[in-house]
């Protein structure tokens, strides 16, 4: 195998390490219990408390009256963009619609691109029901939107600096695991979808474990270890130098006594965590020098926005974590008209 080869080949086997490790979003879709679970019960919160004991101006309007005909009762409304994009919440929106006994079709699918002027859904029903549920699917379908939109958008500038590098999500994320497939439509890594499906070892558990960060990376190492088998990723925070080679030496010592190598079934993750692009640099230098680069992938994260964004792109990281992305997503601008 040529030097040329054997890089390529690496370098695959990195990206599939990666997204094992952070690109989850595949597994969050209606037919997922525990998504359905959630999304149910969210917009069920969010219909629930805003009817309430029902809607005064469409009884004051008597849209709802009940004695004129059916064809009276219907009307049929469209959702358009307002401005690009990248659509997401199309399916719970129609989950919500569908149950309530509306008649929808569907123009845009979830993660497609739209223009100002699209029509992204077309719904027909009573006319008290299109009323009722025209704020609750906007509020739905503007902010994943926005999540999906503002995701591609850097995933794209990230690509044009280093396309090895991805943008990915946090656990700022208001909506929860609907905030992460918006994310997974955009292009992004869903990274963990709770404390339940991974290990993240941040400051405040290295915190109780010894006082001195190298200490306790390594005996956080040690003690997930055994734990692999029922995590997607093992991950540890590090925010100096000594830390980040200490804490890979301990991921290649527990890969090498398993016989599992860093292709085994838990991708080993370090977390740097609030660094310059500079330091990040000079770690990832000095992890490749001690031939523990390909034991570990590596996370950004911390004060990372889109105005720095391009500047941790070249540091050599495998991903970005930012948590602007959901917790401060600009909503994309869509209306409904009757």
């Amino acid at each position: 195998m040529t030097q040329q080869a054997a890089q390529t080949a690496a370098y695959s086997r990195r990206q599939e390490r990666l997204r094992r490790a952070l690109f989850r979003g595949e597994s969050l879709h209606l037919g997922n219990p525990e998504y359905h679970r959630t999304t149910r019960g969210l917009l069920a919160e969010l219909l629930g408390s805003d009817v309430g004991y029902g809607d005064l101006t469409v009884a004051a309007l008597q849209l709802a009256d009940q004695h004129a005909s059916v064809a009276d009762q219907h009307a049929s409304a469209k959702i358009l963009a307002k401005e690009p994009g990248v659509i997401a919440g199309v399916a719970e929106f129609c989950w919500l619609l569908m149950r309530d006994g509306l008649d929808i079709r569907v123009r845009k699918k979830d993660g497609e691109s739209i223009e100002a002027g699209d029509a992204v859904l077309e719904i027909e029903g009573r006319r008290s029901d299109l009323l009722a549920h025209e704020r609750v699917g906007l509020n739905l379908l503007q902010r994943l939107s926005g999540i999906a939109s503002a995701t591609r958008r850097l995933q794209e500038l990230l690509h044009r600096h280093n396309p090895e590098t991805h943008v990915v999500a946090t656990r700022k994320t208001p909506w929860g695991l609907l905030d992460k497939r918006a994310v997974h439509l955009g292009g992004g890594g869903t990274h963990r979808l709770g404390l339940w499906d991974a290990i993240l070892v941040k400051n405040n558990h290295l915190a109780l474990l010894a006082n001195r960060e190298e200490e306790a990376v390594s005996i956080a190492v040690a003690c997930a270890w055994p734990a692999r088998k029922s995590a997607a990723f093992i991950e540890v925070e590090v925010r100096s130098e000594q830390a980040a080679l200490t804490a890979a030496q301990a991921f290649r010592r527990a890969q090498e006594s398993s016989q599992e190598g860093p292709e085994g079934d838990c991708p080993c993750l370090l977390l740097l965590d609030n660094m310059s692009p500079a330091k990040m640099f000079a770690i990832i230098a000095d992890l490749r020098a001690q031939n523990l680069f390909e034991h570990i992938l590596t996370e950004a994260s911390g004060n990372i926005s889109e105005n720095n964004v391009q500047e941790y792109a070249t540091c050599g990281v495998d991903a970005i974590s930012m948590g602007a992305l959901t917790h401060s997503a600009r909503a994309l601008d869509l209306c409904e008209r009757l």
